[in-house]
C-alpha cells in the first residue's frame, strides 16, 4: 500500500500476496477468492465491458445484491479506467427511482446488473414514465447472467493519482442525490492515514456486513483492508439483518481482529440476542470494533460491551470514529485500545459559538458526548462560528475538513459545490462539534439530515413524498429524526398541520405511514397531529422546536388518543379465515412484536420496515420455499391478500 499511488497499482501489487476475501453468505456456506484470482477474475469481466464499448472514463453503475459479483465487477472497472457508481438494490420503488434519476445524472452510464434486477427496474419504469432512461440504461447493460467465459483479459488502463477513482452517491437521499467524486489519490491518502493511526497489518482478519454501497462497507472494509493485505470476510447485510447473531459467531469463528457497526446494528443484535448470554463465544481477539456512519450513543456501546464480557470481548474494543463519504470515509480515529473518553455537557448549551458547559451526569440536561479522536494523518479538521472563521476548544462549531484524502467537489453540481466549500478551501461537513483537549466532540448536524439504520435522508425528500397525498400541501407535513433517550435509536417522525379530531386524523396518519414506508423502505415511528408549524421570520420551519417537544412529551395526550383509536379497531379486526393466514399471522406477529396485526392491516400502515420485511419474508420462504418474492410483500400487503395470492400459487 505505501508504494502504491492508485487502486491500479494496488491490485496489480497484491497479485502475489498469499491473502482472500471470504464471502460468508450462509451459517455453513462461504467461499474464498485469493487476491491473484480476484485479479484474474477482474481482467476477465473487463474484456466484456470493453466489447460494450465501455472506455476510460466512462461510468459504470454497480446494481448488485451479491457481495462477490460486486468486487469482481468494481476491480474490473478500476483496470479499464472505467468509473464505477456503486447503487443499493433496497427493496422499495424509491430504490428503483433513485437509480433512474442517477442515470440520467451520469448522462450515458454503463449498467452491471443481473436479469431479475433490470427486469424490475424495467416494470417500475413503465408506471413512473421513465421508459426513455431506462431504455437508454438497457442497451448500454451487461448482465452477471450472461457471464460464462473470463478467459480473455481485457485491456488495463494506466490511472494516474488525480484521476476519478469512482462516484459514492449519498446514502438514503431520495430525490437529488449527490455524487461524491474520489480519486485514486484520496483513496490512498485515507488508506494511509487510517491505516498509521489503527495499526492494521497483514495479521488483521476483518469481518464487516455493511453494504459495499456504503464507503464504511466499500472503503473501510474493502479496500482499506485490501491495501494492508489483511484477509477480509464479507458477510451478506440481509443476512445480518434476518440472523444478526451470525456476526459476532463468524468473529468467534474465524478469529476476527476489526470488525464494524453502525449504532443501529448493536442495538439489533442486543435486541434479538435479548436476556440469554452469549455462549460459545469468544472474541478475545477482537481489538477493534468501528463505531460510526451515524450519532453514537454512549450508553448503547457500554451496554454492548458490558453483555458481550462474558465472550471476553475487550472492554476497550469499542473504537468510535468520525467520517464520511466526502473524506473519502476516515477523519479521525481516537488511539487504539484507549478506553472510551467522554464530556457530560448541557443539551441546551451547544448553540453556535457558545462555550459547552460541562454537567454532572444526574443533571436533567445532561448529555454525554462520546471522543471520536483526533485528524488522521493527510487529513485536518477545524471548528468554525458562522462566518467560518476558526473557534478556540471550548466551543461549539461547524466542522470543517480539508486535506488530501478529501473530495474536490460532487459530480456536476456547481450549486452544491458552492455551498460546500468554504472560501479558504475547506469543505462544510454540516456537523456541529466541538474540541476538547484536543479530541473531537461531534454535538449534532447542522444541515437537516435524519439517520436511519446507517443512512442518511434528507426531510424535505421525505416530506415531497408525503405531499402525493392529496391535502397535504407544502409546510403542512414537517419529517424529523427524534431519540427519545441517549441510548434510543433516531426514529423518523412525521409532524402534520391539523385542527380536527383524533377520529379524523387517523385514516390520514395510517396513509401517511404506508406511503413512505411502501416508497422508502422506512419505519414511520409516529404520525402527530400540531395546531401549528413553528418556522422563523422568514418562513424557515424550525424541525428542531417539535423534535423537542416530542422528546420533552408535548404530544403525549395526541398519541394516546390515537393508540386507543387503534387499540379499538383491533378488537373489531378479522381474524385468519384459512390455515395458511394463521401461518403468516404467526409470523407477522413474531416480527411486529407489541403490534396486534389482523389479516386485513396494511403491514405498510403498521410501520412494517425494510428490516422487518425481510425478517417476515424470510420466515415465509422456511415455510414456503421459493414461493413468495421479497417484492410481492408490496404487491400484496395485508396477511389476507398475501394468503391468497400463495394458495394461488400452491394450487399452480
Amino acid at each position: 500500500m505505501l508504494t502504491a499511488t492508485t487502486l491500479t497499482e494496488l491490485l496489480e501489487a497484491n497479485r502475489g500476496v498469499a491473502r482472500g476475501v471470504t464471502y460468508l453468505d450462509g451459517e455453513k456456506a462461504s467461499r474464498t477468492v485469493t487476491f491473484a484470482e480476484l485479479h484474474e477474475r477482474a481482467l476477465g469481466i473487463l474484456h466484456h465491458l470493453q466489447r460494450l464499448g465501455a472506455r476510460p472514463g466512462d461510468k459504470l453503475i454497480l446494481f448488485l445484491a451479491n457481495n462477490e459479483q460486486f468486487i469482481d465487477a468494481f476491480w474490473a472497472a478500476i483496470l479499464g479506467g472505467i468509473v464505477p457508481v456503486p447503487v443499493a438494490i433496497g427493496i422499495s420503488d424509491e430504490h428503483r427511482h433513485k437509480l433512474l434519476r442517477i442515470a440520467r445524472r451520469l448522462g450515458e452510464p454503463f449498467l452491471y446488473s443481473d436479469r431479475r434486477s433490470l427486469e424490475r427496474i424495467g416494470t417500475f419504469a413503465a408506471t413512473a414514465g421513465e421508459q426513455g432512461t431506462f431504455e437508454q440504461l438497457r442497451r448500454r447493460a451487461f448482465l452477471v447472467d450472461d457471464l460464462d467465459d473470463i478467459s480473455r483479459a481485457g485491456k488495463v488502463h494506466r490511472a494516474r493519482p488525480e484521476d476519478v477513482a469512482f462516484i459514492q452517491f449519498s446514502s438514503g437521499s431520495t430525490s437529488q442525490p449527490k455524487g461524491v467524486v474520489l480519486t485514486h489519490g484520496n483513496i490512498l491518502a485515507n488508506a494511509r492515514g487510517s491505516s498509521e493511526v489503527a495499526g492494521f497489518n497483514e495479521r488483521d482478519i476483518s469481518l464487516s456486513w455493511m453494504p459495499l454501497t456504503h464507503d464504511m462497507g466499500l472503503i473501510g472494509f474493502h479496500l482499506i483492508m485490501f491495501a494492508n493485505r489483511v484477509h477480509a470476510h464479507l458477510m451478506p447485510t440481509d443476512l445480518f439483518i434476518r440472523r444478526p447473531l451470525l456476526w459476532l459467531e463468524f468473529a468467534s469463528r474465524i478469529r476476527a481482529t476489526i470488525l464494524c457497526s453502525p449504532n443501529f446494528g448493536y442495538k439489533h443484535y442486543l435486541k434479538v440476542l435479548g436476556e440469554r448470554a452469549p455462549e460459545g463465544l469468544d472474541l478475545a481477539s477482537v481489538r477493534l470494533i468501528f463505531n460510526g456512519a451515524e450519532p453514537i450513543s454512549v450508553p448503547l456501546c457500554r451496554q454492548f460491551l458490558g453483555r458481550l464480557a462474558p465472550a471476553q470481548l475487550n472492554p476497550n474494543a469499542m473504537y468510535p470514529v468520525y467520517g464520511l463519504a466526502e473524506a473519502s470515509l476516515a477523519v479521525s480515529f481516537p488511539p487504539p485500545g484507549a478506553p472510551l473518553r467522554t464530556l457530560v455537557v448541557n443539551r441546551h448549551r451547544l448553540g453556535v459559538g457558545g462555550q459547552v458547559e460541562q454537567v454532572s451526569a444526574e443533571q436533567r440536561d445532561a448529555v454525554e458526548l462520546v471522543s471520536e479522536g483526533r485528524a488522521i494523518p493527510y487529513c485536518s479538521v477545524r471548528i468554525a462560528d458562522e462566518q467560518d472563521q476558526p473557534l478556540s476548544e471550548g466551543r461549539v462549531g461547524h466542522l470543517h475538513i480539508r486535506g488530501e484524502n478529501v473530495t474536490h467537489g460532487y459530480f456536476e453540481d456547481p450549486q452544491a459545490n458552492a455551498a460546500a466549500f468554504t472560501a479558504d478551501g475547506w469543505l462544510r461537513t454540516g456537523d456541529l462539534g466541538v474540541i476538547e483537549a484536543g479530541d473531537l466532540y461531534v454535538t449534532g448536524r447542522a444541515k437537516e439530515i435524519i439517520f436511519v439504520n446507517g443512512q442518511n435522508y434528507y426531510p424535505h425528500d421525505l416530506e415531497a413524498i408525503a405531499q402525493r397525498i392529496e391535502g397535504l400541501e407544502l409546510g403542512k407535513v414537517v419529517a424529523a429524526g427524534a431519540r427519545r433517550g441517549d441510548d434510543a435509536a433516531e426514529e423518523l417522525v412525521l409532524f402534520v398541520l391539523h385542527r380536527g379530531t383524533a377520529e379524523e386524523f387517523l385514516p390520514l396518519a395510517n396513509a401517511l405511514a404506508r406511503l413512505l414506508n411502501e416508497q422508502t423502505g422506512l419505519e414511520v415511528a409516529q404520525v402527530i397531529p400540531v395546531k401549528r408549524i413553528p418556522k422563523t421570520t422568514s418562513g424557515k420551519i424550525q424541525r428542531h422546536l417539535l423534535e423537542e417537544g416530542f422528546v420533552n412529551g408535548e404530544f403525549d395526550a395526541e398519541l394516546a388518543a390515537l393508540a386507543a383509536l387503534r387499540a379499538q379497531d383491533g378488537v373489531q379486526g378479522a381474524g385468519a379465515r384459512t390455515d395458511i393466514e394463521a401461518k403468516l399471522k404467526v409470523i407477522c406477529d413474531t416480527a411486529l412484536g407489541g403490534k396486534r396485526v389482523d389479516v386485513d392491516d396494511n403491514l405498510f400502515e403498521l410501520g412494517a420496515s425494510s428490516l422487518k420485511l425481510i425478517e417476515i419474508h424470510e420466515q415465509i420462504d422456511r415455510e414456503y420455499p421459493g414461493k413468495i418474492d421479497l417484492t410481492e410483500l408490496f404487491d400484496y400487503p395485508t396477511i389476507g391478500e398475501l394468503a391468497r395470492h400463495l394458495e394461488a400459487k400452491l394450487a399452480g
